[in-house]
């Protein structure tokens, strides 16, 4: 029979940039194709040419070994072809439901018919176990409830062919299940789904097949079933890894920053912990545990009801961020587009934010003096960009966590807060911001970790803080001999 999806030597260049090069593809009815490789690989490019978003330079796509041409977006939405992008393609300012249906409205009486869209979005919430309200402004969801709305909008075209994008990232375990209880129905449906993540565990366990890119080339297929998780990581980035999470030998020395008692609203209630100098703590909870709320107290981006704040034994208030950044506390956030990076400026321009003051001379910015400070991070992070002046929002998610490193690096601060630090990224470049961790505790940094990922925090942290709903509800002492299931236990309890 001939495959659901073909595509053949697919070959797409950017400026100076090779992304793609004779890529092929191959999927059947039914299957769970993985779709592997480091950031910057061409795994978005790929896809983004069969959503139709992309034109190609050279190759072509069948479907069911029909030749077709994809030029738009609303023309892969006719050939049944389904993208759920790794950053969400919501209108803020719009409802639920004229998210899910934009672009596919049914009118009555020549208006749009806002009672069918309501229904409609119901029943796709129904099968992804989503309690929401159809008329909420998506501006006021939550990131994990963004993404579950993505999966709707997806589920809302009668698609043959389903791309997911890095779906998982957002979710918590529970909501990981309901994902694959999902994927397991569209399977038994003969739908076709190609799959991104760099979450090894989900790829053994939901994929059928495996395939793999580096720089643009297509490396590789393996079947999940038959080949090791090392060899699996080599294959992806070109060497292999001692270890997925490098060593760190902690000496802990003085008590660099106390909570007492924080609380704002019924997001933190009464959280108190210590953190010292050298040392990698953990956080971790479900989401909606406070873990983020805590951290914007600590640097100032919300304001306490109540709470007392030490840094090196002294009592300080901490009002904004401005604080924060004197006192050198630095925030990698959640969400690195929304909150870390202004993506209509430069690579350079974003580097330079939070350190103005170095760069200023006689109220200008010494744009050479900030780029050579620039290059050293450029270097030291492998941070792959074509031009200090090209724009942040043209990288890859790797690059541009690397580049909200760079510039809170380049402050010099004591205390380093990451939330979610390896959010979409792949494990190549993972490894290396656990080795800059490692390397910043080492030096007599503080740094803070509030990870979704269990096995990060087992494989990084000196200790771990678990929390559920605003709540401290344990610590794990020895993360070397804790499981994921203890982490758990408290988190949900």
């Amino acid at each position: 029979m001939a495959p659901l999806l073909e595509m053949k030597n697919i070959t797409k260049i950017f400026p100076g940039v090779r992304a793609l090069d004779k890529v092929s593809l191959r999927l059947e009815e039914g299957e769970v194709l993985a779709l592997l490789g480091e950031n910057g690989a061409g795994k978005s490019t790929l896809i983004k040419v069969l959503g139709g978003a992309h034109s190609v330079d050279s190759g072509e796509i069948f479907i069911k070994n029909r030749l077709i041409k994809l030029n738009t977006p609303a023309q892969a939405w006719e050939m049944g072809i389904s993208i759920i992008y790794q950053e969400f393609n919501l209108i803020p300012e719009l409802t639920v439901r004229e998210n899910i249906f934009l672009g596919k409205e049914k009118t009555k009486r020549r208006l749009i018919d806002s009672a069918d869209e309501k229904k409609r979005s119901r029943l796709l919430f129904d099968k992804i176990g989503l309690k929401l309200d159809p008329d909420m402004l998506c501006s006021d969801l939550t990131v994990a409830q963004q993404q579950m709305v993505e999966i709707a909008k997806a589920l809302s075209v009668d698609a043959k062919i389903i791309v997911m994008d890095e779906p998982s990232a957002t979710l918590t375990t529970q909501e990981v299940e309901t994902l694959f209880s999902i994927i397991r129905e569209l399977k038994e449906q003969n739908i076709g789904i190609i799959y991104i993540s760099h979450r090894l565990d989900e790829i053994f366990e939901m994929a059928d097949r495996v395939m793999i890119l580096r720089d643009g080339i297509h490396i590789g297929e393996e079947n999940p079933k038959a080949i090791s998780r090392d060899r699996l990581i080599e294959m992806m980035v070109g060497r292999s890894l001692e270890s997925e999470f490098p060593k760190h030998h902690s000496v802990l020395g003085k008590e660099k920053l106390r909570v007492e008692n924080l609380v704002v609203g019924k997001n933190v209630c009464d959280v108190s912990f210590n953190l010292h100098e050298g040392e990698i703590l953990g956080f971790s909870g479900l989401v909606g545990a406070g873990r983020t709320e805590t951290m914007r107290l600590i640097f100032g981006a919300d304001n306490l009801d109540s709470g007392r704040i030490f840094l090196n034994g002294v009592e300080t208030e901490i009002q904004n961020p401005k604080d924060a950044i004197r006192n050198k506390i630095c925030l990698l956030t959640e969400d690195r587009k929304g909150q870390g990076l202004v993506l209509i400026h430069s690579c350079r321009e974003n580097f330079g934010l939070p350190n103005l003051k170095k760069y200023i001379r006689f109220l200008f910015v010494d744009k050479e003096k900030e780029r050579n400070a620039f290059d050293s991070y450029i270097n030291h992070l492998k941070i792959k960009i074509s031009d200090h002046e090209s724009m942040v929002s043209s990288l890859s998610g790797g690059n541009q966590q690397k580049i909200v490193l760079a510039k809170w690096l380049e402050t010099n601060s004591d205390i380093i807060i990451f939330d979610e630090p390896t959010r979409g990224i792949d494990v190549g470049a993972k490894y290396e911001i656990y080795l800059l961790i490692n390397q910043l505790a080492n030096e007599g940094k503080s740094i803070i970790i509030v990870s979704s990922e269990l096995p990060e925090l087992l494989g990084m942290c000196d200790r771990i803080i678990v929390m559920h709903e605003g709540h401290v509800k344990g610590e794990i002492s020895d993360p070397t001999a804790a499981t994921q299931e203890d982490i758990l236990k408290m988190a949900i309890t």
